[in-house]
């Protein structure tokens, strides 16, 4: 059994509970964990017997001959979609497509869920991203000066990852100097970088489809005590926020053991995201830390701990990591210092 295989019957096991006969999936993401294809047009329609269809048009379906699942070109799989019983992705098929289909029963995520968990060769593939990550930014951090643009730094830090091997960024690289580290998502601008600013960087490799994230806050020249009681405060927040990484801990909780210290520093309204997010295929994905989130975290999930602190019209700070849960500790996989760096 193929590592696709073994991920199609642990879908398969789950779909009797939900009343259906099949799955038909959708998501290009979740295509691609169940049988290796990537593309931006497939379908598989997973049975509760374990069988499998893959569906897919003649721009792709060449690429289906080393797989371990039957293809199919996609308009020859209508008609077995006329089955009772088909349970389709809801949240990503859209209404126009499954009123035309009709017959159909929307699922909650069943495959994400899944892929919360991470095989060891996945996470062989994370962990060559984080590393193509962490060499970019010690390799650029000498080009981070005043008078380089926000703009000129997310270009020479994605041009670099991809010298280094990544399949290109795995997102819009953040660069945010000076007033902007207030916006946590802040689209790098011609701003040009000053003596005196935070500079906060947050960027990723996407290396065979897999995604990691990470965030440095630097500071251009000697920071300002303001600058250093934030950064303190935030990295205290980030260790507390990955000690608690743990199997069975609650989503909820996590967050909390980090956002209780910005918290209790008279910032907690500084402070306006969630703690995490799950990362793989997908850069955003299963499980969510935050303070209404639910669920208890299972052994081997990637997942990223990014507190941050941002001040309206002056800055901001933001830790990130991307880490593992396992059995006796998180493993950390982006290992660039989180001391203050004055560049």
């Amino acid at each position: 059994m193929t590592h696709y295989s073994g991920r199609r019957a642990r879908l398969a096991e789950l779909l009797p509970a939900h009343d259906v006969e099949a799955l038909l999936v959708t998501s290009a993401v979740n295509v691609r964990y169940l049988t290796g294809l990537s593309s931006s047009n497939a379908a598989v329609l997973v049975r509760a017997d374990g069988s499998a269809l893959l569906a897919t048009d003649n721009r792709y379906i060449d690429k289906t001959g080393g797989l371990d699942v039957p293809a199919v070109e996609a308009s020859d799989v209508a008609a077995r979609l006329a089955a009772p019983g088909v349970g389709i992705e809801a949240a990503d098929m859209s209404v126009a497509t499954f009123n035309r289909l009709g017959g159909l029963v929307p699922l909650e995520p069943l495959v994400e869920r899944l892929r919360a968990v991470k095989d060891e060769d996945e996470l062989e593939l994370l962990r060559t991203a984080c590393a193509i990550s962490d060499q970019a930014f010690a390799d650029v951090c000498g080009a981070i000066r005043p008078g380089v643009t926000e703009r000129d730094v997310a270009r020479l830090l994605e041009a670099r990852m991809i010298e280094l091997g990544a399949d290109r960024p795995a997102f819009d690289t953040i660069v945010a100097a000076g007033e902007n580290g207030a916006v946590p998502h802040h689209a790098p601008t011609g701003r040009q970088l000053r003596a005196g600013d935070l500079v906060t960087v947050d960027f990723g490799a996407n290396y065979h489809g897999y995604h990691a994230d990470m965030t440095r806050t630097v500071s251009i020249g000697e920071p300002a005590t303001w600058q250093r009681e934030i950064y303190e405060l935030v990295a205290e927040a980030q260790r507390c926020g990955r000690e608690a990484l743990a199997p069975g801990a609650e989503a909820w909780a996590v967050d909390a053991a980090a956002r209780s210290v910005i918290k209790e520093a008279g910032h907690g309204d500084h402070f306006r995201h969630g703690l995490g997010h799950g990362v793989g295929l997908a850069i955003h994905e299963e499980p969510f830390l935050g303070p209404s989130r639910t669920g208890r975290l299972e052994d081997r999930v990637p997942i990223t701990v990014e507190p941050g602190i941002y001040l309206p019209g002056r800055g901001g700070v933001r830790i990130e990591d991307t880490l593992v849960t396992r059995e006796g500790g998180p493993e950390l996989l982006t290992k660039t210092s989180k001391e203050l760096l004055a560049l």
